[in-house]
């Protein structure tokens, strides 16, 4: 009979990785929680309700560690991978300081390109290391431009 034996080394490679954008998303959640202004900002037509955004950030930065923990798992995080994965989400966590806190609204839309375009370039990076790491970010990759979107219309909306 076999038995099944538990690669806690494994196991502890994902649990650090999805902890680290998880743990560092809800920090910055609380250090914007009293500067959200969302509600009283005029909105474009696509705007979703408020409570989609905590939600679906949740589910990217889950995403995002289980696709950066499969590179590290196979050994395929290289230190350019390393780079720009942890290059992207310093812009990720910074956005909303800018967006809501400082309220730089144009700032922070040059910014979000940024890391709309350092998203693109990991997607692509990870996709060529490991398919299915690469496509975990496709979701990240998608809302990161309609978030640009938005962005740029509460700037225009709200001058």
């Amino acid at each position: 009979m076999m038995t099944a034996t538990i690669n806690w080394n494994r196991i502890k490679t994902y649990i650090v990785a999805i902890l680290i954008p998880v743990a560092l998303g809800a920090a910055t959640g609380l250090i914007i929680s009293g500067s959200m202004d969302f509600e009283a900002l005029k909105k474009p037509a696509l705007a979703p309700p408020p409570i989609l955004f905590p939600i679906v950030w949740s589910i990217l930065y889950i995403l995002m560690g289980v696709s950066y923990g499969i590179l590290k798992d196979k050994g395929l995080a290289d230190a350019p991978a390393a780079r720009i994965y942890y290059a992207q989400l310093i812009v990720n966590l910074l956005w909303p300081i800018i967006f809501f806190v400082l309220k730089w609204r144009l700032v922070a839309f040059i910014w979000i390109v940024a890391l709309a375009v350092l998203v693109i370039i990991m997607a692509v990076r990870f996709y060529k290391r490991d398919t299915a790491a690469g496509l975990l970010q496709l979701p990240y990759v998608v809302w990161t431009l309609f978030a640009s979107y938005l962005n740029l219309f509460i700037f225009i909306l709200n001058g």
